[in-house]
């Protein structure tokens, strides 16, 4: 196993992170990154095989637990109850009851309201110049998940200003003064959500948060901490996967003027996909060695961390020919965007609901639209997003 060095938060990789990715690949399955100090799979076959593997989880093994800090407390108390984290008995149960909720119906059925909002928030643009992030990416899927939770939309902004803090958590670049805010952030929300839970256990409504108190599998049902949890991890999730998929798919699109293909109903799961693919939000992805395995020609030990870099599997040559362009002819095949495996996100489907639905409006009601500016890369890894996305039109 090779040894590559390369810091996650140096500007030239936070811009273009893919020739790293490039070389890691050339040097195997399976690296050593140094900067991290664990093994990373690179290619497809092996990111894909590691998320599907029973043998390697997201729980932290009780041996590798530190302590938590006082000052992570209230960020803590929400991670023991989320899904994202937890393995088996908790996380099929948990999985098992969100999704007697959060069904393909539910979903399916935000379609006109999602295209509704999509021309609200349009109509408020201002004359002919907008940061599309702030705007458009931002708003669109806040509003949604507030909207599907039932929660009041004017809660929008500061549900956003806690999602921000809160993932800054998984940002290479995080201070403590980060791990404050995402405390502080944590808990605020924390006391909105019982709230809100305890109004709909007395007045039940026609909403996401009602749903899910009322799922009930083998007589088990979520506790409110669980409640809690998994609608902060809906937020959080969601609105990070679309916001920074919306903004990088519109920069891929405008930066090789592929504006009329996009307003075709008939190509745009196919362009959904390929954004997913050439840009992805998320670029690495944990997990834990549960025991002894050999994977990708490299053998783990239990205990072991690998990273598993997400944004190398999409851009695989042995899977998708000439991965470095942006083709929006490809066949749709699986990526790696939205994980795989009993972890797969949850939220995909609304995500790809959100982007089929977007793009074509976005495109349609600003014709003419161009970049004022190259946009650049936030410094967000894991994550991968914009600091802004200036267009007129």
């Amino acid at each position: 196993m090779q040894t590559l060095s390369q810091s996650p938060t140096d500007p030239a990789f936070v811009q273009n992170p893919y020739p790293f990715y490039a070389r890691c690949r050339d040097a195997g399955d399976v690296i050593w990154w140094k900067d991290y100090g664990m093994a990373c799979a690179t290619s497809y076959a092996a990111v894909n095989a590691l998320l599907r593997d029973r043998r390697f989880g997201r729980e932290i093994p009780a041996n590798k637990r530190s302590p938590i800090p006082d000052h992570l407390a209230p960020f803590y108390a929400v991670e023991a109850h989320s899904m994202l984290e937890l393995e088996t008995p908790r996380h099929p149960r948990l999985r098992g009851l969100v999704m007697r909720a959060f069904t393909s119906r539910r979903i399916a059925g935000l379609g006109p309201e999602i295209e509704t909002l999509c021309h609200e928030l349009i109509d408020a643009f201002p004359a002919g110049d907008v940061d599309l992030l702030p705007a458009f990416a931002q708003k669109l899927p806040v509003i949604v998940i507030c909207r599907l939770l039932g929660v009041p939309e004017d809660m929008a902004d500061t549900l956003l200003r806690w999602s921000n803090a809160m993932v800054t958590m998984y940002q290479a670049r995080r201070t403590r003064a980060d791990e404050d805010a995402a405390a502080a952030a944590s808990a605020a929300f924390a006391d909105f959500m019982r709230s809100y839970v305890d109004e709909r256990r007395a007045r039940p409504a026609d909403d996401l948060i009602t749903s899910l108190i009322a799922a009930e599998e083998d007589g088990e049902k979520l506790s409110t901490d669980e409640l809690i949890s998994t609608c902060i991890l809906l937020l959080n999730a969601g609105h990070e996967a679309t916001v920074h998929t919306l903004g990088n798919g519109v920069k891929a699109l405008l930066e090789r003027d592929l504006i009329d293909a996009v307003q075709s109903a008939d190509t745009i799961e196919q362009i959904t996909e390929e954004v997913l693919r050439y840009d992805p939000p998320l670029h690495m992805f944990t997990r834990w060695a549960y025991e002894d395995a050999e994977v990708a020609g490299h053998t783990f030990r239990k205990g072991d961390e690998v990273g598993l870099l997400l944004g190398s599997a999409n851009r695989d040559a042995a899977i998708w020919p000439d991965a470095d362009r942006f083709d929006i002819t490809r066949p749709i095949r699986p990526n790696t965007a939205f994980g795989a495996g009993v972890h797969f996100c949850v939220g995909a489907p609304l995500a790809r609901l959100e982007l089929n639905i977007a793009l074509p409006i976005l495109f349609q009601r600003c014709p003419g639209m161009r970049l004022v500016e190259p946009p650049t890369y936030a410094n967000l890894y894991h994550f991968h997003g914009l600091e802004g996305l200036r267009v007129t039109y």
